[in-house]
């Protein structure tokens, strides 16, 4: 993409951080969604929760992208968080997608790249499936599919609409993994449950990277998966964080122990997920750490 000006929100999470000093270094004039009144000419108010947003902050921008939403992973899934979890993917996405659809044709973005999960497929059970996989059953699926329907404004304008379904990010900053390193290098980290379910991550540099590509390739749409193209069960990544940072992983959480401490969400983390990237490798994308070790050490 030629430099331009690239809405972001999400801009202050662990990928939409990386996102934007990537694309502020290569020139591009990125505007940030804030909540709150926005207090410079590089910020626009918005409300994902309650579905509002700044729509003329977003004329002129070659690109939005939205990768915000309530953490999945950082409270127990009561009814009162699912709903918040809905609330920040749906509502924003709703708003933004209707925002830019509202805008004269001569001001309106090009392309919405908006942020989805491979939590969309659901329990795999070991197959591999990839993007024209259906649905999965359960909330996480159902959440994916609202998620991803909330977009249909802009599609429906014209607008070219991808769908960035992404895997566990292998990140030191945040994330999942923000939290696995830590307990690794104290000698504290082991397997969860049997071990034998399959995690499907993304390196963070490929992360960005495949983001770049979908915002970049003209006649993209629909749906991606960025994972990378060989899953690893939950034993293979406890055993190759403990041969990267030396250190022992000798425990083991039970899965009764799992369902007691996150109740719901335990089934995502007990659950095989064995998701691969064809329609990314279809489009010429290729991955600089495609394999669970080299993840692992390009985040450190």
């Amino acid at each position: 993409m030629e430099r331009s000006r690239i809405a972001v929100a999400g801009a202050s999470g662990l990928i939409g951080g990386a996102l934007v000093r990537a694309l502020t270094a290569d020139g591009h004039e990125v505007v940030r969604l804030v909540r709150g009144a926005a207090r410079a000419a590089d910020e626009v108010r918005w409300d994902p929760e309650r579905g509002s947003v700044d729509a003329d902050g977003l004329a002129g921008c070659g690109a939005v992208v939205n990768l915000a939403g309530a953490g999945v992973g950082d409270r127990r899934w009561t009814p009162a968080y699912k709903a918040r979890l809905r609330a920040s993917r749906v509502r924003g996405t709703a708003a933004l997608a209707e925002a830019v659809a509202a805008l004269p044709e001569e001001v309106r973005p090009r392309v919405l790249l908006n942020g989805s999960a491979i939590g969309y497929y659901g329990e795999t059970d070991g197959r591999t499936v990839d993007e024209s996989a259906p649905p999965g059953e359960g909330f996480l699926p159902g959440l994916c599919v609202e998620w991803e329907a909330a977009a249909a404004p802009a599609r429906e304008a014209g607008v070219r609409t991808v769908f960035a379904r992404t895997g566990l990010v292998v990140a030191r900053g945040g994330g999942a993994w923000g939290r696995l390193f830590p307990l690794f290098r104290a000698g504290l980290g082991g397997r969860l449950g049997d071990g034998r379910q399959y995690w499907s991550f993304i390196a963070l540099h490929d992360e960005v990277a495949a983001l770049r590509h979908l915002l970049d390739t003209e006649g993209l749409s629909g749906p991606f998966n960025l994972t990378a193209p060989y899953p690893a069960t939950n034993r293979e990544i406890t055993e190759t964080m403990a041969r990267v940072l030396h250190r022992p992983a000798l425990f083991a959480v039970p899965a009764p122990v799992l369902r007691t401490v996150l109740g719901e969400m335990a089934g995502d983390v007990l659950g095989s997920a064995r998701v691969v990237p064809a329609r990314l490798l279809e489009s010429g994308f290729r991955f600089a750490f495609p394999r669970i070790e080299e993840a692992v050490r390009a985040a450190l």
